[in-house]
C-alpha cells in the first residue's frame, strides 16, 4: 500500500445482502450501497442488487478473487473515497467482514460491518421451524479448510445431537464430501431423521424438499443447495420441518413422505 493515503476520511462498509431477494435486504444495506462512490464485489452478487447501483465506479471481480477485492477496498478507503464491498449472505459467516478486516490489520480505520440474512437463516423459514434448538453450520468446501477438519467438526455436530446445516455441499468437481457427510451422520442418527434441501432460497424458482437422512442423496444437491439435517427430536409435520425448543421425553417417529414444493419469489 502507498504511504500517502488520507487515512479517516474515506469510508468502508462490508454489506450483507442476503440470500438475493431485494425485500430481505436491510434498510441499513441499502443506505450503504446508495453512499457508495465505489463498489466492489462478485459478479453473482452485483447482478442481484443490480437495480440499485447507479453512477457509483464499479469494480466486479471473479470468484477466488477475496484478497484482489479487499484490496482493492481498504486501499480505496485509505484513499478517501467511500466504499461498499459487496457479501452474500451475512459478510461475518464465510464472507467478506474477516479478509476485509485481516487486510487492514494495525490501521486506524473504522469498518461497518452491514449484516444480512444468511443462507441457514432463510432456508430455515423455507422449511418450518428446523433451528429451533442448538445448531450448527459447517461448509464442506475444502478450499480453505482442509477435509480432516472439516469432517472432525462433522463428526462432533452429528455426535452431538446438534441440528447442523450445511454449505457448498457439493459442486461439479467436489461429489464425495457429501457422501462422506452423510456415512458421517448415520453413525450416530437414525435413517428415518428429517433433512430438509432449500435450493435458490429466496430466489427466483426457490425449490424445497423435505426428506430423511437415509434419501437425501436420492436428490439433487448442488453449490446453490443449503442442507439441514435435524436433530432426534426433529419432525415433519405437513410441509413443515420442526425441532422442538426444549428436548421431549418421547421418541418422535418420521413418518412423512418425500415431497417437493417449488414457488416462484419474486425480487
Amino acid at each position: 500500500m502507498p504511504g500517502n493515503h488520507s487515512v479517516g476520511h474515506g469510508e468502508l462498509a462490508v454489506v450483507g445482502i442476503g440470500p438475493g431477494n431485494l425485500e430481505l435486504m436491510t434498510p441499513r444495506a441499502r443506505l450503504a450501497i446508495e453512499r457508495a462512490e465505489v463498489i466492489i464485489g462478485y459478479n453473482t452478487y452485483l447482478d442481484q442488487i443490480e437495480e440499485l447501483i447507479e453512477d457509483q465506479e464499479v469494480h466486479r471481480l471473479p470468484m477466488r478473487k477475496e484478497k484482489e477485492r479487499c484490496r482493492l477496498a481498504v486501499e480505496l478507503a485509505l484513499a478517501g473515497k467511500k466504499v461498499a464491498v459487496i457479501s452474500g449472505g451475512d459478510p461475518g459467516i464465510y464472507g467478506m467482514a474477516g479478509p476485509i478486516l485481516e487486510m487492514l490489520g494495525e490501521r486506524e480505520f473504522t469498518v461497518v460491518i452491514i449484516p444480512g440474512v444468511t443462507a441457514a437463516v432463510s432456508a430455515a423459514a423455507a422449511l418450518g421451524a428446523p433451528l429451533m434448538n442448538d445448531f450448527a453450520v459447517i461448509s464442506l468446501s475444502d478450499l480453505l479448510t482442509p477435509w480432516p477438519v472439516i469432517e472432525r467438526r462433522l463428526q462432533a455436530c452429528s455426535a452431538g445431537d446438534l441440528v447442523t446445516a450445511l454449505y457448498n455441499p457439493q459442486s461439479k468437481k467436489r461429489g464425495e464430501q457429501i457422501v462422506k457427510a452423510v456415512q458421517i451422520f448415520l453413525k450416530h442418527r437414525p435413517e428415518t431423521t428429517p433433512v430438509g434441501l432449500v435450493r435458490n432460497s429466496e430466489r427466483a424458482a426457490e425449490e424445497v424438499i423435505l426428506t430423511s437422512l437415509k434419501k437425501m442423496l436420492e436428490h439433487p444437491i448442488d453449490m446453490f443447495t443449503t442442507v439441514i439435517i435435524g436433530n432426534s427430536q426433529t419432525f415433519i409435520r405437513g410441509r413443515h420441518m420442526i425441532t422442538p425448543r426444549g428436548y421431549r421425553s418421547r421418541s418422535v417417529k418420521f413418518n412423512a413422505p418425500t415431497f417437493k414444493l417449488k414457488k416462484e419469489v419474486t425480487s
